[in-house]
């Protein structure tokens, strides 16, 4: 909203100097130029100023019938044929009479589609009335089978959803949809070829334009139909499709940015040491052992899989590994041969002695490869084979998906829907901002975080988070918070902005260990002394805080919202605002789609998050959709209310379509009205043709629709058809009959 006002700003200042040059900026014209509160606004004032080639209105003028335009729309009384022959001059270019009044229509023509109030009006008109429609351009139906909802389609502009219209524009830009918009109204054209669309007659209005019977009534209306049809249809359908997109946009990198922000604040396992998997099969499993600190301390690799199937050489590869390194955890990446490895990490673990079982764990890899061939990569591990780094970083993000996924360009993670089809600046601000925010929310560990982490700190800049980790490596762990004054181009107000996010456990001062603001100090200080108590026991006891009132420690520099929040911190020292960890247990024997069957209950973890549904990994290499009907036994308008990205749920099989490698899921109870609408959804849906494969986990795929009439039958980039057509009906049928009896 900042960057969108101070842009208006410019622009503002930039007209007026413009209208100013020209010498027509008059008082009143500029207090109208402040008052406009929108880029559109602004531009709709500045038209008639607006420098412009020589139109055909500007010829009209120079040729000397501006009089006759004003003449004619004046007194509609005047033959137009009759006044316009005065005009005719052919030394100026007016050959006859119907030149004359086709010049006269130019300039009246500009006119009005310079009118501001008048396009202001028009434009809140379209925007409720206009409809959008596709249809497939001749000769792409094979090449745009992915498009097919929208070979027909029709859809209010109010109504088309984000996802929809991202799909829409692809489409278009791809050569496979010719997409336009009608703005007569929603009946379209008028039925009357004769008579006036609402549109036509708006403008008409404005003017004071009538079908009297007068003898240039006439001419007049048709010059208020030319200018909407020739000229100000064309300036609103590009002005809305425009806005469509940026508002489609918006949507898309605000569900790109919540699913970030949830995948970065998703529970840590902690600091124990960990073994990485990257799965591969006749590439062999990549192998990678991180101890407590994420350092890389043993690499290998092994073939358990074709061509060589040594599956007993690796598995004593891996126990030795698990027994040199006491390692803790198992980190398996989520790509081809994650389920074939996760069963060898389970034959691992039957194998170990009982006081010696680590916990296996399937994490996303997304990204992982990016951060692989990375500068940043051969940086922190320059002797170590790029394969080798991606098992590293994958046991690294199960330790702490935050500070390993900064590391990665956060629209590499892809969490959101037709991120490549958004204004990529944009997205990269927003995804940016998302990832300051959470390594903030968090907090560092000042002796422990790479520059890449530090970096995200509010106050520090790649620079500065250099110049710590050189100044640590150099001078050794920090003791304070103080000690960051001692780096190199750290100066007061940086570490004014950023002391409070940075943490030092076991430092001098236990205050360091927690988010109190060193500027706090004598704050915390004077509560310490009123408890009576060391810092070190009084930090944690909430019983003990609870007897003081927060309020009796304000002052003029310490207000009582401060005070509350250090009471806060004081009670839960250092604590950390992301959940506890927690692992998805997926089903034995369920590794496939083929192994699916409706009705099955799973456990798995949210992968993604649309404005139509969540996807579920389960173990099958396909994620699930949970359609946003199917999230709760309630109306659910946004799924983000419901689960978030990395969240553990247990979901039902409704249905698996695998010739389109699609999974429909549900989280609703599973009552014996659902499971007969199921099997009546079943039994009753036609059988569909084959289409193009189910869209891979960032949503650039399938377009989307709702099933209204035009409309596609099925939901989003990725969506499955759960919730729509027979199935749809047989649930609600069921659940009718269900509160009947």
């Amino acid at each position: 909203r900042l960057i969108y006002l101070r842009e208006m700003e410019d622009r503002r200042a930039a007209i007026l100097k413009s209208v100013e040059e020209q010498g027509k900026l008059t008082p009143e014209l500029a207090k109208q130029f402040q008052a406009a509160d929108t880029k559109a606004a602004l531009e709709d004032l500045y038209l008639p100023y607006k420098q412009k080639r020589r139109t055909k209105a500007q010829i009209a003028r120079e040729a000397g019938l501006e009089p006759l335009a004003d003449s004619l729309l004046d007194d509609p009384a005047l033959d137009p044929q009759a006044t316009a022959a005065g005009y005719v001059d052919a030394e100026k270019g007016v050959a006859d009479v119907k030149a004359a009044l086709d010049g006269a229509r130019q300039i009246l023509t500009e006119r009005f589609a310079e009118n501001a109030a008048l396009i202001g009006r028009l434009r809140d008109f379209a925007m409720r009335n206009a409809v959008a429609q596709s249809r497939v351009i001749e000769g792409k139906q094979a090449e745009g089978a992915k498009f097919s909802d929208y070979f027909d389609y029709r859809e209010k502009w109010a109504d088309i959803p984000s996802h929809r219209a991202l799909a829409l524009f692809r489409g278009r830009n791809e050569g496979i949809l010719a997409l336009d918009l009608a703005m007569d109204g929603e009946t379209g054209e008028a039925a009357d070829a004769k008579a006036l669309s609402q549109p036509e007659m708006m403008i008409a209005g404005a003017f004071e334009i009538a079908d009297r019977g007068r003898a240039a009534d006439k001419w007049l209306l048709d010059c208020a139909r030319w200018a909407w049809k020739v000229k100000i249809a064309l300036h609103l359908d590009l002005d809305l499709m425009n806005t469509l997109r940026e508002k489609a946009e918006e949507e898309a990198i605000r569900v790109f940015a919540r699913n970030l922000k949830d995948l970065l604040l998703a529970a840590p396992a902690g600091r124990r040491a960990t073994l990485g998997l990257d799965p591969g099969i006749r590439t062999g499993v990549k192998v990678a052992v991180v101890d407590a600190t994420g350092k890389l301390i043993d690499t290998a690799t092994v073939y358990p899989f074709q061509p060589k199937n040594d599956v007993q050489g690796a598995l004593a590869t891996l126990k030795m590994l698990v027994a040199k390194h006491d390692v803790d955890l198992i980190a398996i990446g989520n790509g081809t041969a994650s389920r074939e490895t996760d069963r060898l990490a389970a034959e691992l673990i039957k194998m170990l002695p009982a006081g010696n079982k680590p916990t296996k764990v399937i994490v996303s890899e997304a990204g992982a490869s990016v951060y692989s061939a990375s500068a940043l990569a051969a940086r922190e591990m320059p002797d170590v084979d790029v394969s080798l780094r991606g098992a590293a970083s994958i046991a690294r993000r199960l330790q702490d998906p935050l500070a390993e996924l900064v590391k990665i360009e956060p629209k590499s993670i892809g969490v959101g829907q037709y991120q490549h089809d958004v204004n990529q600046a944009r997205l990269a601000r927003a995804l940016d901002a998302v990832v300051e925010d959470a390594v903030n929310a968090v907090g560092v560990d000042l002796n422990m975080a790479s520059a890449p982490l530090l970096a995200r700190i509010s106050g520090l800049s790649d620079g500065l988070a250099q110049a710590i980790v050189d100044h640590r490596n150099a001078s050794g762990a920090f003791r304070n918070r103080k000690e960051l004054l001692k780096v190199s181009r750290l100066g007061p107000k940086a570490f004014e902005q950023c002391a409070g996010f940075l943490r030092i456990t076991g430092g001098d001062n236990p205050l360091d260990a927690s988010s109190v603001h060193p500027e706090a100090y004598p704050l915390a200080e004077k509560i310490v002394k009123a408890c009576g108590r060391d810092i070190r026991q009084l930090m944690g006891d909430a019983k003990l805080l609870a007897g003081f009132d927060p309020a009796e420690f304000t002052d003029e520099r310490f207000g009582l919202p401060t005070v509350q929040d250090l009471f806060r911190e004081l009670e839960k020292p250092g604590r950390d605002p992301r959940p506890e960890f927690k692992t998805a247990a997926f089903q034995d024997g369920v590794e496939t789609m083929a192994d699916l069957k409706p009705g099955m209950m799973l456990e798995g973890t949210v992968t993604n998050i649309t404005n139509f549904g969540a996807f579920v990994d389960i173990g099958v290499h396909q994620d699930g959709l949970v359609h946003v009907s199917q999230l709760a036994d309630r109306f659910i308008q946004d799924p983000h209310t419901v689960v978030k990205t990395g969240e553990i749920v247990s979901v039902r099989v409704l249905d698996v379509d695998l010739p389109r490698k699609r999974i429909a899921l549900t989280m609703k109870k599973d009552t014996g009205a659902a499971r007969e609408a199921h099997a009546e959804a079943r039994k009753d849906r036609p059988a569909q043709p084959k289409r193009s494969a189910q869209p891979n986990r960032n949503g650039q795929g399938k377009p989307a629709g709702q099933g209204k009439p035009g409309q596609p039958k099925h939901g989003g980039s990725r969506e499955a058809p759960a919730g729509n057509g027979a199935m749809a009906a047989a649930l609600a049928a069921a659940m009718a009959r269900t509160r009947k009896d």
